[in-house]
């Protein structure tokens, strides 16, 4: 399935959905997919979050050694590089599928301030949240206010979620009836070019 074949008919609650699946699935199984098209490269760009969302934990263990901790830094720094190129490639496919479907679009159509990878990178983060609530819900080992706390949170972020979700399907729908223009925002970061940050040029130097 090309990314053509899923757009502009894309639902933004099936892409939700699936963020929620594979969080749940990929806890119990190795991460993996078989999705083609746009919703491979979200859930491509998920499966980065994934991994950065348990690398996180790892660097705010108390047990941590400043060597695991340098370690899981480095590994930060690379698979947030890569989740910013795969935001990027999300939005380089809308761009593709409102060329390939001819879509007329005035000059002075408005931008969004946010583009849709970059909001489909926040629904993920939410998925995430989500489940990681969730489970503390259930933990047996605590006190009542701590699950009240939980919950109270559980709830702001399935809020958050739903009304992301719209914003983003109202978002996509004026794209694609060309109400709106789409534009993918390089991201250009310079901490992991050896050229571009001094840290790394200069490491050799006396």
């Amino acid at each position: 399935m090309t990314t053509s074949d899923q757009l502009p008919g894309l639902q933004v609650t099936d892409l939700t959905q699936m963020q929620i699946d594979t969080v749940r699935r990929w806890h119990a199984e190795p991460i993996g997919h078989s999705l083609e098209g746009l919703l491979g490269l979200v859930c491509d760009q998920h499966a980065t979050n994934f991994r950065l969302w348990h690398e996180e934990d790892k660097a705010r263990s108390p047990t941590a050694t400043d060597t695991e901790i340098a370690a899981v830094k480095r590994t930060i720094d690379g698979l947030n590089q890569q989740r910013h190129n795969q935001i990027e490639k999300v939005d380089d496919a809308i761009s593709e599928a409102v060329a390939a479907a001819g879509i007329p679009v005035a000059a002075d159509a408005p931008i969004n301030t946010e583009t849709p990878g970059s909001v489909i990178d926040r629904l993920s983060i939410l998925s995430l949240r989500l489940f990681h609530y969730g489970e503390q819900c259930e933990r047996s080992d605590t006190e009542p206010e701590h699950r009240a706390k939980v919950a109270q949170r559980l709830a702001v972020c399935e809020t958050q979620l739903a009304d992301l979700s719209l914003s983003l399907q109202q978002l996509l729908d004026d794209i694609f009836a060309g109400r709106k223009r789409h534009k993918t925002y390089r991201q250009m970061k310079m901490y992991n070019d050896a050229s571009l940050n001094p840290a790394i040029y200069n490491a050799g130097k006396s």
